[in-house]
């Protein structure tokens, strides 16, 4: 009997089914394999006494142990429980071992960091630290190698399965200090500080002169937005802040309105292929804050921070907390707050008697050298004289190729040549030849070598745990002191009710120059001559202000005698900031979790005045103008009148400086490039304003504006809707949230395993909520508040926190991204401290116990 055509065609789609159903329960199988247990009773061997890990229902842990040992071989287990696979990926970025896992496509990043020798440093730094913190170091990667002991890669996470179906079987190292000490290198340079300005600086001499390059990085505007300090200076080598002689003298509050190509061509895009582990570039920042007693609702300080990083998955932060039962001098933890992965102790938080927070001081602390190099010889020139390179060999396994790959690393005594770890291009150094030597021909081009601090054993993981400790602001201010690397701002709040500020690290001292472009190697007269004493650098406490605040910009007014950094932020967030501040006398936590979502547009209300007084010429454009009219200049998720601001931001960008520009430094749209178009629209006729490809007419700025309006609404119809009461920022404004590894697989169904999103935000770049985004690329979120803290030194049990993804790294697990709509809904979670508080939100209780003796 003949069978009907549909019958074939429905056992088809019946095995299909079959096969669908059979690969979701392989994959939901897979997926829990490496769900950790979070519950009971687990003997661990390594540990001396009992420890207990309570979680909440956002998976969030708190450790409680007899000994500061077993405390953090617990931190160790409990990181290693929950992230594993995101501390081995992020092992073999900083060691140089991507090869192994990813094989040629990550081949190129791990000849820059051999070239850098993290590894190689974060070993050389063990031997400087305390006996105290290499015990704990030692202690976390017992821990992590106590987890991971006996289990295989998949039984670890489900990224090791995914990559075993197109790799070769894989089995994780065990953990070592190193390992954790090599991410603060990682740390270092995803913050440090201007390289990539120096860079692009010279980039940029290929289209313009330096006079013009020096008007797209004007100076701070002190008359408008106030540094960090406006107290205290410099007297016998010591900062004093009793020096009642100002350093800055602040304007009135506002009132709230109610509306060298080649090398370093070649240089910038290698680097900037980098992992971006913690982000690097535009939007790469932090905001903090911290109010007196006299300011705060509370009658005690409250301490506020949200640090601005790239967005991943899962999220760069872990939060935790570290108890001893009983404080005491051999067991002095009992500190809360966020961590890393793969690093014991707190790095933002707070304990028992002390709160801090941290940005991104962007400290000059890296100079770019250009070098005369012999290759032949293996020489360089440096006075005059010649001196041998020195060299290293470098080994690289590469999964997929039968032989390693093996690189010679060259340097000089200024640092490592970084211009050796690309393919030579064809006019490679000759624009930096061009600019230091005034010619227009093409020379010899220069190699590039690298000086930074982070390339020299520091004391950090000292200053961690010495934080972590402190219990007053004298010992706080002995830990930071060890904070080489990278410069932060930290501020401070207390029980008692200080605050106070501290600006750490090595910051150089340079004999000649300022650090913003690459000097001449070859000569002594750029050499750093040394550091900026600790006593010397900003501090201050219990400010007359009442209050300090800290968003990437200037530290002192100019007085200041030594130079620590000449690209900060502009001020256009930390202003708006302490203006919110002191619109009243006094805030309460309620208060600081709001000015955290504050997300007023200072841009627009320079722009926006400019904007409106342009006539446009029909009905169609004229519409999407009159959206400004009545726009409060704040960017919610919903907002129309911001959405259309923004496409009119980013075509004004790329209408003025897009014909002048070189690619490879086309406006971003941050901080930087709000004061240089302010300036600007005081310059009618400016010739930034005019097109240099067109020669028949001579663009002004209102001719600018106007093009920018059409285009911008244009823009709108073709990505929205042509009715501008359909318009919002979120739906162009999105955050995704990509797992570094595999999720940009070319493998469409592995990227939905490990991604999340996409998420409509409000914010922006510039902005106190600061989701920022590159007008040369789009209006994707790039960077971000990874987490947000409010802490009450009042009553620690009232603090809040929030993180952007969740606590677990196992995909599909309850805790994978669990807060994230909280984060984008604007709302944090409880921060129970105290043991009652810890008690009355655990879910899970996980007792791990040491082997019974003998």
């Amino acid at each position: 009997m003949r069978r009907r055509p549909w019958s074939y065609l429905g056992y088809a789609v019946i095995v299909v089914v079959i096969l669908a159903v059979a690969a979701a329960v392989y994959v939901v199988s897979s997926v829990r394999q490496s769900f950790p247990q979070t519950s009971g009773e687990i003997v661990v061997p390594g540990l001396r006494g009992s420890v207990e890990v309570l979680r909440d229902g956002a998976g969030i842990p708190q450790v409680y142990a007899d000994d500061a040992n077993d405390l953090f071989f617990a931190q160790g287990y409990v990181h290693a429980q929950d992230r594993f696979f995101e501390m081995d990926f992020r092992r073999h970025v900083t060691a140089g071992r991507l090869s192994e896992l990813f094989g040629e496509d990550a081949l190129e990043t791990d000849m820059v960091v051999r070239t850098l020798g993290w590894r190689r440093i974060a070993e050389r730094e063990l031997a400087r630290l305390e006996p105290a913190t290499l015990r704990y170091l030692q202690a976390y990667a017992d821990g992590v190698n106590a987890y991971i002991a006996g289990k295989s890669a998949s039984d670890l996470s489900f990224e090791y399965a995914v990559l075993s179906v197109s790799g070769p079987d894989y089995t994780p190292a065990r953990w070592t200090p190193a390992d954790s000490v090599a991410w603060l290198k990682a740390m270092a340079w995803d913050l440090s500080s201007n390289l990539f300005d120096e860079i692009d600086r010279v980039l940029a001499t290929q289209t313009l002169s330096a006079a013009e390059i020096e008007q797209l990085y004007p100076r701070y505007p002190y008359a408008r937005n106030a540094p960090i300090l406006t107290q205290g200076r410099v007297v016998d080598g010591t900062f004093r802040q009793s020096e009642r002689r100002l350093l800055f003298r602040p304007p009135p509050a506002l009132s709230s309105p109610s509306a060298g190509r080649g090398s370093l061509d070649g240089v910038r895009a290698v680097l900037a292929g980098l992992p971006a582990l913690l982000g690097t570039g535009d939007g790469i920042g932090s905001n903090s804050w911290v109010v007196s007693s006299q300011r705060s609702a509370t009658g005690r300080p409250i301490l506020a921070n949200d640090p601005h990083l790239s967005p991943s998955m899962p999220g760069i932060w872990y939060q935790m907390g570290l108890h001893c039962r009983e404080v005491s001098r051999q067991c002095p933890f009992d500190v809360s707050g966020f961590t890393f992965s793969g690093m014991p102790g707190v790095i933002i938080g707070h304990n028992d008697s002390i709160a801090w927070g941290l940005t991104t001081m962007y400290a000059d602390v890296a100079d770019l050298y250009l070098e005369r190099v012999d290759t032949a010889a293996g020489t360089y020139l440096y006075d005059g004289e010649t001196r041998p390179l020195r060299t290293r060999e470098e080994t690289i396994l590469v999964a997929g190729r039968d032989d390693p790959v093996t690189i010679t690393v060259r340097a000089t005594r200024h640092g490592p040549l970084l211009s050796d770890v690309f393919e030579p291009v064809g006019d490679t150094g000759r624009q930096a030849a061009r600019v230091m030597t005034g010619s227009s021909s093409d020379g010899e081009p220069y190699a590039v070598a690298l000086r930074w601090t982070a390339l020299q054993p520091g004391g950090t993981m000292d200053a961690v745990i010495g934080i972590d400790r402190a219990r007053t602001w004298t010992q706080f201010r002995e830990a930071v002191r060890s904070f080489a690397v990278p410069s932060q701002n930290l501020v401070y709040a207390d029980v008692r009710g200080h605050i106070g500020y501290q600006a750490p690290g090595q910051i150089p001292i340079r004999a000649a120059g300022d650090g913003r472009w690459p000097v001449p190697g070859w000569t002594s007269r750029y050499a750093w001559t040394g550091y900026v004493p600790f006593e010397a650098l900003p501090s201050v406490l219990d400010p007359d202000a009442g209050y300090i605040v800290t968003a990437n910009q200037a530290i002192t007014a100019p007085g200041y005698p030594y130079r620590l950094t000449s690209d900060s932020a502009y001020g256009y967030r930390s202003q708006r900031i302490i203006d919110m501040l002191t619109s009243q006398p006094r805030h309460d936590i309620a208060d600081m979790t709001a000015m955290q979502l504050d997300t007023y547009n200072p841009n627009a209300a320079a722009l926006v005045p400019y904007l409106l007084a342009i006539e446009l010429p029909t009905p169609y454009y004229r519409a999407g103008q009159r959206l400004l009219r009545d726009w409060d200049l704040r960017q919610p998720a919903d907002s129309g009148p911001a959405a259309y601001f923004n496409a009119v931001w980013r075509d004004l960008l790329r209408l003025t400086f897009h014909d002048q520009l070189p690619e490879e430094v086309w406006p971003t749209g941050d901080e930087r490039w709000f004061e240089v178009i302010r300036r600007l629209l005081a310059q009618p006729d400016s010739v930034w304003w005019d097109d240099v490809t067109s020669t028949e007419v001579r663009e002004t700025r209102d001719d600018v504006l106007l093009a920018a309006l059409e285009q911008g609404r244009d823009q709108m119809t073709e990505l929205q809707a042509r009715d501008p009461e359909k318009w919002s920022w979120g739906h162009l404004h999105r955050l995704e949230l990509v797992n570094p590894a595999l999720g940009k697989s070319e493998i469409g169904a592995v990227r939905a395993l490990f991604n999340r999103g996409s998420y409509q935000v409000g914010g922006g770049g510039g902005l106190v909520d600061a989701t920022a985004w590159d007008a040369a690329e789009g209006f994707a979120v790039t960077a971000l508040p990874a987490m947000r803290m409010v802490v009450s030194m009042a009553d620690l049990d009232d603090s809040r926190w929030v993180q952007l993804t969740g606590q677990s790294g196992h995909a599909y697990h309850a805790n994978y991204v669990d807060q994230t709509q909280l984060w984008v809904d604007g709302e944090t979670l409880g921060w129970p401290f105290s043991r009652a508080a810890v008690e009355a939100t655990t879910e899970d209780r996980l007792l791990l116990v040491p082997e019974a003796a003998g």
